[in-house]
């Protein structure tokens, strides 16, 4: 070694020195304006176009409700009566009157009644669909958050790492000047060929995250609220469908902590077998969109008992008044009064109204199938998403005990052993790579795992703002252990 050059090791200890510095800094994001999860759900839930519509329908088959119980309007009829048709005179014959009538038909049995209250039972299913659909918004938008937030946390590791790159370039090219062939140009080309590629990995999450917060966008902004709730016809409450306040996404930024999402019943989590169905049944059958379909149930079994009305006879009654005016003679003619009462007779049934009944019946057992086909479908839902979670709970547990130690001390041993000189550089490129994957890996695996709590939640919430708070009203459940 000439004299005038610097021990390795002593050259390049204040580079490793930053070099280690760096690898325990963050990179601070601008904070002016924060988005947790909670208020954007609560923006999300408050500018839902969709609850603004599903309240207006309810409205309407309320409104319709109300008329459908009502008798018909009674028909009035005017007119000429036998006429002579050689000369139209009105006083030429006995018979010849003008006459007024008024008739009203009065709907078979009570048939009127078990409308008004089908179409109650219809509108009574309409809360329930806002209630699900509240649960579904804070299922989708927490997922959206979450994606949006796994890419800037993503970002922010890469471009910690990406300082902790440069300074290995710069090591190289120092060492590259000072050994005479201990760093070669190939290892210079790699560190200079892993900066290019985090930048390459640097757009690409950023595009997701831009992707996620612009589709966030669709709940946050308020557009359109104002112009569908302009109706004052409609009686909407603003406690439940609020107009809502826009925010600009210049200078956007997600909260920095990871929501930590409590699982509602934790005790069916604590083992990997499979729940009972009856236990899992009893969770289930409460829930938002089971109720709904229930309502569907009581609506279409009130129509076997209105299309039973169909056995008994539809009535009306009529009246009229003929005037008659003097005769030619100039003798007075008596007016004439008439009134009658109509009804038809349903004695053919078999092919009609056995049949009306009948396919009441089956509408009937058909919406009660379908109930048991959505507990079904959410029976296998939860099961898969309790599977995968529990699964995520091991890799998690993996990754915090194991992996990410072992992957630092596996980058701090190369950076340490080519410090003093029996390393190899590339090993020590390789070993920072592994240890960044690694720890994006594990953000995945967070991030993943809060989806898969919100989902878990959708299925047992009482209420939609449970799924991201993890508690019953009623009362506090236990938190999973992780």
């Amino acid at each position: 070694m000439s004299k005038f050059m610097l021990p390795r090791s002593v050259e390049l200890k204040p580079l490793l020195a930053s070099l280690i510095l760096v690898t325990g800094s963050s990179i601070s994001i601008a904070q002016s304006q924060v988005l947790t999860l909670s208020n954007t759900v609560k923006m999300a839930q408050e500018n839902d176009l969709w609850l603004l519509s599903n309240q207006q329908s309810q409205d309407s088959l309320s409104s319709l409700s109300v008329a459908s119980g009502s008798l018909p309007d009674p028909k009035v009829s005017l007119g000429f009566a036998n006429l002579p048709s050689d000369t139209f005179d009105f006083n030429q014959e006995g018979m010849t009157q003008f006459k007024i009538g008024v008739s009203q038909m009065f709907p078979r049995g009570d048939s009127l009644n078990l409308k008004r209250k089908q179409l109650e039972l219809m509108a009574n299913e309409y809360p329930y669909q806002r209630q699900e659909r509240k649960a579904r918004v804070v299922v989708n938008v927490a997922k959206l958050w979450l994606d949006a937030y796994k890419a800037q946390e993503s970002i922010a590791l890469i471009e910690r790492d990406r300082s902790l790159f440069e300074q290995l370039v710069d090591v190289a090219e120092s060492s590259y000047a000072t050994t005479m062939g201990k760093t070669s140009q190939q290892d210079i080309v790699r560190a200079q060929l892993e900066l290019t590629q985090l930048d390459d990995r640097l757009t690409v999450l950023n595009q997701q995250r831009d992707i996620a917060l612009q589709r966030l966008d669709e709940w946050r902004n308020n557009y359109f609220i104002a112009q569908a709730s302009a109706a004052d016809l409609m009686n909407i409450s603003e406690h439940e469908i609020g107009i809502g306040n826009n925010l600009s996404s210049e200078a956007l930024t997600l909260d920095r902590k990871l929501p930590d999402i409590k699982l509602l019943n934790a005790e069916l989590y604590t083992s990997a077998k499979q729940t009972q169905p009856q236990k899992l049944y009893e969770y289930l059958v409460d829930h938002p969109s089971v109720m709904s379909v229930e309502q569907k149930i009581k609506a279409t079994n009130s129509g076997i008992a209105l299309a039973k009305q169909k056995y008994k006879p539809e009535w009306a009654v009529n009246a009229s008044y003929g005037y008659r005016d003097a005769s030619p003679m100039d003798e007075e003619r008596a007016d004439l009064f008439s009134v009658g009462l109509s009804f038809d007779v349903p004695l053919f049934t078999g092919n009609k109204q056995d049949k009306e009944v009948q396919s009441a019946v089956y509408k009937t057992e058909a919406m009660r199938t379908q109930k048991w086909l959505l507990l079904r479908q959410l029976m296998a839902s939860f099961e898969a998403t309790k599977a995968q979670l529990l699964r995520l709970d091991q890799r998690h547990k993996l990754y915090q005990t194991q992996l990410l130690p072992q992957m630092h001390e596996q980058a701090e041993a190369s950076l340490t052993a080519y410090t003093n000189v029996t390393g190899d550089f590339s090993e020590v490129v390789r070993a920072r790579i592994a240890e960044l994957n690694a720890n994006i890996a594990s953000l995945d695996i967070e991030v993943e795992r809060q989806k898969l709590r919100a989902q878990l939640n959708y299925f047992f919430m009482k209420n939609s703002n449970q799924i991201i708070d993890g508690r019953f009203s009623e009362r506090q459940v236990e938190n999973h252990n992780d």
